[in-house]
């Protein structure tokens, strides 16, 4: 990145639009501006209304643009939803050269042949995560290139997304008079936020509980080996207390955070004497809501407990279940819930710690930042890495994406 160059953020949530600028400052990244604003136009993390979410994008950026007295031409943008996911699948090739040295070509063409699946024609390969090489029956080889063989196999992770929401999002970004750097999902960039190497290496998994989805990116040798997103969030949470209080939404998120929590330890006569006594709360009629601690956390915990059950199954499914020793990592909105730390402990048997983010000077200690710290976080990653690594995995479709509307891009 050349030197005063800035790099912009753009985490397009359900409820939430952030906006993050940074600036190269020596070895680190530091902040020159943060800013959010309601989000309209998206359903579980999908954009469904492209102009709706078009102009509340210009209207961030505008204002982070005064705020730094600098225009701001490009970004680079996450993509959520439940629609991404992730399916195994391998290829297989002749080397092609005489001498039977592996070069980069043979490495390309061996992970597009992996692309070669029957998947839905409104959905799309993303990017190809390669699990591992097989020269010649020899497996377990991380990079072939240069290594000797007849015969090169790869196995992979391959991530899809449903077309039309990638379209949308694409479009209400450059609907908003801004170039595209590339489109990241998000699982992927709060990981990049939160994870060390180390954690990445032994085996961790990161959980980002967003308003209307909740996501799970699995690591292990430092590759990413599972990605799922669930319709669940913290709004189910609010929706639940609004329906249990027999209160208006306003209310509900209002209570959940100034007195919600996942649990509250019985043998403690403190705080057991605290579960009893009655909270009140007036509402916009000036009507009373009340409620115990007790009641709160009855209404909390099974669905709470819903959401780590999902995540339960998914380690389960691929062989994982309380065996990443480098533990859980908890991101997003909800990960703000008290004592949702040790309940995750609790029902997944695995070390668990609220995500901070990483490697950006003054930026605030909140997990609900993850995201939009990782897609700046991945591009200084790329200009170091000469463009290699997670955030270039799009570009393809990207490219295929702008052909559609060539003539509204700036």
């Amino acid at each position: 990145m050349a030197k005063g160059q800035i790099i912009a953020g753009l985490d397009v949530g359900t409820n939430t639009i952030k906006l993050l600028v940074v600036q190269k400052k020596g070895e680190e990244l530091c902040v020159l501006s943060y800013d959010q604003m309601p989000s309209f136009g998206l359903r579980k993390g999908a954009v469904v209304n492209i102009e709706e979410t078009a102009k509340n994008i210009q209207l961030l950026v505008s204002g982070v643009e005064k705020n730094i007295g600098r225009k701001i031409n490009s970004v680079y943008v996450n993509i959520g939803g439940s629609h991404l996911y992730v399916i195994p699948s391998d290829g297989i090739i002749s080397v092609s050269r005489a001498n039977q040295i592996i070069s980069q070509e043979d490495k390309d063409r061996v992970l597009q042949a992996t692309r070669a699946i029957n998947i839905p024609s409104n959905e799309e390969v993303l990017d190809v995560f390669p699990r591992e090489f097989i020269i010649d029956d020899q497996k377990g080889i991380k990079d072939p290139l240069a290594l000797k063989g007849v015969r090169l196999e790869a196995k992979v992770l391959l991530l899809c997304v449903f077309s039309p929401y990638f379209i949308n999002i694409t479009q209400a970004v450059v609907n908003a008079k801004l170039h595209i750097d590339d489109v990241v999902p998000s699982p992927l960039a709060a990981a990049e936020a939160v994870l060390t190497p180390q954690q990445k290496e032994l085996g961790s998994a990161v959980i980002d509980i967003g308003s209307n989805t909740t996501s799970l990116a699995v690591f292990e040798e430092g590759e990413l080996i599972h990605l799922a997103v669930f319709s669940l969030g913290s709004a189910n949470i609010t929706n639940d207390i609004a329906i249990g209080l027999k209160t208006e939404i306003s209310i509900a998120e209002s209570i959940k955070k100034q007195h919600g929590s996942c649990f509250f330890v019985k043998t403690d006569k403190e705080k057991k004497d605290q579960s009893k006594k009655k909270i009140e709360i007036f509402d916009k009629s000036s009507s009373v809501v009340n409620f115990t601690k007790k009641t709160l956390v009855d209404i909390i915990e099974p669905r709470v407990s819903e959401i780590f059950d999902q995540v339960a199954k998914e380690l389960k499914k691929i062989g994982k279940q309380e065996l990443l020793p480098g533990g859980i990592v908890l991101t997003g909105g909800g990960a703000k819930l008290p004592k949702i730390k040790e309940l995750a402990r609790e029902m997944l048997k695995l070390p668990c710690e609220i995500g901070s983010v990483k490697n950006i000077a003054g930026i605030d200690e909140d997990p609900a930042l993850a995201t939009v710290a990782g897609l700046v976080l991945g591009a200084n990653s790329i200009d170091e890495q000469t463009k290699e690594g997670i955030m270039g995995f799009v570009g393809r479709l990207w490219e295929k994406i702008k052909k559609i509307f060539k003539a509204f891009v700036p």
